[in-house]
C-alpha cells in the first residue's frame, strides 16, 4: 500500500551528460528528490511515430517520495528537451529502513538548520 511517505524510483533519459546533470542539480536544490544517480551514456533502439530510432542517452534514477511525485514530474516536463519524455515511477516497496527514512526526510521540505 502506498502512502505520501512510500519511496519512488523515477527513471528518465536525457540525451547529454549536461542536461542530466543540470536536472539532478534542479530537483536536489528544490528538495524534490532525495538523490540522483546518473548514469553513463547508454544506446537506445526505439519505435517513435512508427520509425525504429537509435539515440545514445544519459538514464538517470531519481529518488522521492509519493508526496513530492507530481511536482518532480512538473520539473522534469519544464526542462526536458524529448517531446515526451520517458518519466518511470517504480514504488520502492522494501529497503533499508536507515536510508528509507533518509528519503523522507530530504524530500520532506523540512529543513534541518541545526
Amino acid at each position: 500500500m502506498m502512502n505520501d511517505t512510500t519511496g519512488l524510483l523515477i527513471l528518465t533519459n536525457l540525451p547529454d551528460q549536461q542536461s542530466a546533470n543540470a536536472l539532478a542539480r534542479r530537483l536536489l536544490e528544490q528538495g524534490l528528490a532525495a538523490c540522483v544517480n546518473i548514469m553513463p551514456p547508454v544506446q537506445s533502439i526505439y519505435r517513435w511515430q512508427g520509425v525504429i530510432e537509435e539515440a545514445t542517452e544519459v538514464s538517470v534514477m531519481i529518488k522521492t517520495t509519493v508526496a513530492r511525485y507530481d511536482a518532480l514530474q512538473q520539473a522534469i516536463m519544464a526542462v526536458h528537451p524529448y517531446e515526451v519524455p520517458e518519466i518511470i515511477a517504480i514504488p520502492i516497496r522494501a529497503g533499508l529502513p536507515a536510508y528509507l527514512d533518509w528519503l523522507q526526510k530530504e524530500t520532506s521540505g523540512d529543513e534541518d538548520v541545526s
